[in-house]
C-alpha cells in the first residue's frame, strides 16, 4: 500500500511539472515561421497613358534563405521597359523589393504571383531552401483608368 500511495505522488509531481512548463513551443502550432510576407503597392488607379509602378517588398521568417521568383501575369500584352520575370535570394536579415512599371491605356488586370523556387547561382554558395508546401503565392489587382 505504501509503495502505490509513492507512485501515485510520483505521478502527481510529474502531471503538476507538466503544467507548470506548459505547452511546448515545438508543439504550438500558432507558433510557425512564414516562409513570406508581403507588402504590396498598387495604385488603385491611372489617367490613360500615364506609366503607374507597382512594389512588392517580401520578407521571410524563415532563418535559411529563399529563391524567390515573382513576375506579373495578365490577359492582355502589358507594356513595360523591363522583364516583368524577377529572380532573387531573399534571406530573413533584409528585405527584398521588386518592382514594375509599365503604362496603362485602359482598365487593366492582373495578377502578381511569387514562387518558392529551387535555381542555381541566385543565393550565396547556393544555399537556399524550398519549402514542402505552400510554395506558390499570387493575388490579383485591377488599375482603373479615369
Amino acid at each position: 500500500m505504501h509503495s502505490l500511495s509513492r507512485r501515485f505522488s510520483a505521478a502527481i509531481l510529474f502531471l503538476v511539472l507538466c503544467l507548470q512548463l506548459g505547452i511546448s513551443k515545438a508543439q504550438d502550432s500558432t507558433n510557425t515561421r512564414k516562409a513570406l510576407l508581403f507588402y504590396l503597392d498598387v495604385p488603385k488607379s491611372a489617367r490613360s497613358g500615364e506609366e503607374v509602378t507597382v512594389k512588392l517588398g517580401l520578407e521571410t521568417e524563415y532563418r535559411e534563405c529563399l529563391v524567390v521568383k515573382a513576375y506579373l501575369v495578365s490577359p492582355k500584352p502589358m507594356e513595360g521597359n523591363f522583364s516583368f520575370n524577377q529572380t532573387r535570394c531573399l534571406c530573413n536579415d533584409y528585405r527584398v523589393t521588386f518592382y514594375w512599371d509599365f503604362p496603362v491605356h485602359e482598365t487593366t488586370n492582373f495578377a502578381i504571383v511569387v514562387e518558392i523556387i529551387k535555381e542555381k547561382n541566385i543565393c550565396p554558395e547556393d544555399v537556399a531552401v524550398v519549402p514542402i508546401s505552400g510554395s506558390m503565392y499570387h493575388t490579383f489587382r485591377v488599375v482603373y483608368v479615369i
